[in-house]
């Protein structure tokens, strides 16, 4: 055991189970979209197969997981797809689903529902040509569409979720109107972070000055929202305690609420389609693998694993660093969200994607700027590595932030960086 003691981890493993589960089901996918953290499109050499899927399913419904998200590639199209779904309607968990939505008809969709999935969310990421241009299907936004009405013609709740990029800003309040008028009323929103394909295509990224854009033009949306029934609610990497937190984050209209850091191997837990458990989904598969559900008891490596317990016993003075250790929000937000900044950096512990850091940096003339200096492997989940240049608020712009990025990969000779010159 590397990283955190036996016996730190019997102190902080006492509260923490997995409540809320992702679940990749196979990295086969029908789609090859261009911002995909798994890089998905094949299936693994190794996946679980059926009957070890349904061993899961009883595994977590021991530990108390609620509710659980198929995911993939695309989920319905592991062999097990819809035995899965009834294995967790009657373990009592929840099942819900995120979906790119091609292969999902009436006829599909009814199945789902009759085998007890609840909610399903597609990943619309645009209006028609910026979706079709980031999913590298053309037609795949027509198909989104009649994703969700079979979803809703099948009797179960139609949910969206989009990752904002400079290459779709332009289409947000567009989208919004576009969602609502096909029966969402749940949409999550996130920001497109530095995991797979994304990592190739560092213009299509947000930099972090982006966010005193984006932010506001979120919150006005969500208030929107609450009179048009439709909840906006932002993914764990955006924010953090801006002028709009409350607001962002608040499920009830006129309530208020806030980030509460990571929760990565406390209440969450990512499964890959070869077994492998981590404390979220999104968690660079390098790093943060605990062990295997096809040799390993789950319950085992979520006890055990400090690979999984990181976000169980994080402190300020050892695990964050940079902007975020000297934050005010510190002790609350931990440094947020764990797969961002490892994405930039290569180490949890200091996000650039923050609003309030943003903001403080705009206050006194500032503002940081991300430059990619490492290619990412190639790998699922894999990411390259950046440096943060603090400069003029005013400063000339190589590209206009206003300009649309290109999707072209890129292509240069990795260096090695050194992280703990990121930051300011």
């Amino acid at each position: 055991m590397s990283g955190l003691s036996r016996r730190r981890l019997d102190v902080v493993n006492t509260t923490a189970h997995p409540r809320y589960v992702v679940w990749e089901l196979t990295l086969r996918c029908d789609h090859a979209c261009t911002h995909c953290g798994s890089r998905a499109g094949v299936a693994r050499e190794t996946e679980l197969s059926t009957e070890q899927a349904l061993g899961v399913v009883a595994e977590l419904a021991a530990m108390g997981t609620q509710e659980l998200v198929l995911i993939g590639g695309e989920a319905y199209l592991h062999e097990g797809f819809l035995s899965i779904i009834e294995a967790l309607r009657s373990h009592g968990i929840t099942p819900v689903m995120t979906t790119g939505g091609r292969g999902i008809d009436l006829s599909l969709a009814q199945q789902m529902h009759a085998a007890g999935m609840q909610r399903v969310s597609v990943s619309i990421d645009g209006l028609a040509a910026i979706h079709d241009r980031m999913r590298a299907r053309k037609g795949s936004f027509e198909g989104t569409l009649q994703a969700l009405a079979a979803i809703r013609q099948a009797g179960m709740v139609a949910q969206a979720n989009t990752n904002l990029n400079r290459l779709n800003i332009g289409d947000l309040e567009g989208l919004y109107e576009v969602l609502l008028a096909n029966g969402v009323r749940g949409w999550q929103v996130q920001l497109t972070s530095p995991l797979g394909r994304a990592a190739d295509r560092p213009d299509m990224l947000f930099q972090p000055f982006d966010l005193l854009d984006v932010l506001p033009r979120v919150a006005a949306l969500k208030e929107r929202g609450f009179r048009d029934g439709m909840m906006i609610m932002p993914g764990n990497n955006l924010g953090y305690f801006g002028p709009e937190e409350a607001l962002l984050r608040t499920p009830v209209k006129g309530g208020s609420d806030h980030f509460q850091g990571c929760q990565a191997g406390r209440f969450v837990m990512g499964i890959e389609s070869d077994g492998a458990v981590k404390g979220c989904p999104s968690l660079q598969t390098q790093h943060y693998v605990g062990g295997y559900a096809s040799t390993t008891p789950i319950a085992d490596i979520w006890n055990d694993a400090s690979e999984l317990a990181f976000a169980r016993a994080r402190t300020v003075e050892e695990d964050l660093w940079g902007f975020c250790q000297q934050c005010p929000y510190a002790e609350t937000c931990m440094g947020g969200c764990s797969f961002t900044a490892h994405g930039f950096f290569g180490r949890a512990g200091n996000n650039p994607y923050c609003h309030f850091r943003a903001a403080d940096h705009q206050r006194r003339g500032l503002r940081e700027r991300l430059i990619a200096t490492d290619a990412a492997s190639g790998r699922p989940f894999d990411h390259g590595l950046f440096e943060i240049v603090v400069e003029p608020f005013d400063a000339p712009l190589e590209r206009a932030p206003a300009g649309e990025p290109s999707l072209a990969k890129i292509g240069r000779k990795p260096k090695r960086m050194d992280p703990e010159r990121a930051g300011a």
